[in-house]
């Protein structure tokens, strides 16, 4: 069992030091240096106490499976290797049949409809190899219909036991969906499951829209839209769809918005006399304040998870490079140092890196980098790639790639931090600037 534990975050954790491995401990992925090689695993159907739920819990152990196995880290064991069948939760679990087919963890579990209608879904993790069940199992309760929730809100528990790290399934992403030709593409605001199910549209497709950014809670979306024939940054309930515009002055340009963390204030670009600088506007009040005050561009703006600093890109220097300055503004540093254009940054939730865009040698690129410019890695290169966003746990990106010539079409691709694990996000059509939500309550 040590080989998998001793190499298989070894990609995720590139700029950790390397963790020890105690023989006696539990069930777990050790952070290290060296070759990933998933951990495999076992989830039977869940047992239904009903012929719904026996169908339900069929479905739910493919979500389970499907949001494991697509993160790399793990590998499924397919149920015709199988030796042991589940028939009951209460079962004893026969440990030995789960050895022999080579599962480390083991994932159980039973579903039911109690008297209300609701779905009640309980579930266990076993280390095989020990012999043992992985902390305690655990109940979550739901409607019918949002039963794919569930799913996922049991997948990121075994993702945080056996990782030791936060999971990220039960989580959303608003984008914006694109249809029709290049030249004369529609576009409107779309909210998914962070693997592109359940779809909502947000907005029609009457304007052109923009930069869709979630805010803190999930509750909100900031977005730019070109409605009144200016681009004008409008928050946007998600709930009731209800929206409005925050106040800037006429005659200007405002873009490019993010929220703070405490999910009050929002800094943003404004163009005034062809000047464009950054400013922080309270929401509630709309009172804004000028955060820089140069004759460059200063753009893309996203504030540090302590909302003590922004990381923004700027041309001061003669090509678009990032910045960081304190969020009262001030002084800036900059970071990027590397050969090529930087653009759109942003910063990790976990606070230890940012994810930029870069052009460079006629490629674009998704790339991370230390907060102080250093230890520099490119994930990915094409034809067209841009605007990363970060999974709740920092250990994933997601951004949109567009394919080349006419019949050219944006979509939305994932990779981890370590450049590994590059697959596409389903999506219904073409998709672009998806920003990541937290994960839901």
């Amino acid at each position: 069992m040590m080989r998998y534990m001793m190499s298989l975050l070894a990609a995720l954790m590139l700029w950790a030091l390397p963790a020890i491995a105690q023989n006696s401990g539990p069930l777990r992925i050790e952070i290290t240096e060296g070759v990933i090689e998933p951990m495999p695993y076992a989830v039977p159907d869940f047992v239904g106490e009903s012929a719904t739920a026996t169908e339900m819990g069929r479905n739910l152990s493919r979500v389970i499976a499907s949001d494991l196995s697509g993160t790399g880290l793990f590998r499924e064991i397919p149920a015709q290797a199988h030796i042991s069948r589940i028939t009951s939760f209460e079962s004893p679990v026969q440990y030995a049949d789960w050895r022999a087919v080579k599962a480390q963890a083991l994932i159980t579990g039973a579903v039911s409809v109690d008297g209300s209608g609701r779905l009640v879904v309980k579930f266990r993790i076993y280390d095989v190899f020990a012999g043992q069940e992985l902390g305690n199992g655990l109940q979550f309760v739901g409607t019918q219909d949002g039963w794919r929730r569930i799913a996922h809100k049991v997948a990121d528990q075994v993702y945080a036991r056996i990782t030791g790290e936060g999971g990220y399934f039960d989580s959303r992403v608003v984008y914006v969906a694109e249809s029709g030709p290049k030249d004369q593409r529609a576009k409107r605001l779309a909210i998914m499951d962070y693997d592109g199910a359940n779809v909502q549209y947000l907005t029609d497709s009457s304007s052109l829209v923009l930069a869709p950014r979630f805010s803190p809670s999930g509750d909100r979306v900031l977005y730019t839209s070109y409605e009144t024939g200016f681009p004008r940054i409008y928050v946007l309930d998600v709930a009731s769809v209800g929206r409005r515009v925050l106040p800037t002055m006429d005659g200007t340009m405002s873009f490019a918005p993010r929220f703070a963390p405490d999910g009050r204030t929002v800094v943003y670009s404004l163009t005034q006399g062809g000047n464009t600088d950054l400013y922080r506007m309270d929401i509630g009040s709309g009172a804004s304040t000028r955060l820089t005050n140069a004759p460059s561009i200063e753009t893309a703006p996203s504030y540090s998870p302590d909302g003590r600093q922004i990381v923004f890109e700027s041309d001061r220097s003669g090509t678009p490079q990032l910045y960081i300055m304190a969020a009262g503004g001030g002084e800036a540093r900059r970071i990027s140092f590397g050969q090529g254009r930087y653009g759109t940054p942003v910063w990790s939730p976990r606070g230890d890196l940012i994810a930029f865009t870069k052009q460079s040698k006629g490629r674009f690129h998704i790339g991370v980098m230390r907060t102080d410019g250093s230890e520099e890695r490119l994930l990915t290169a094409s034809f067209l790639d841009e605007g990363p966003t970060w999974a709740p746990n920092g250990r994933v990106i997601m951004f949109t790639r567009e394919t080349q010539g006419a019949q050219g079409q944006a979509r939305l691709y994932s990779v981890d931090i370590s450049g590994r694990n590059l697959k596409q996000v389903q999506t219904n059509g073409g998709a672009s600037d998806p920003s990541w939500g937290p994960l839901q309550n």
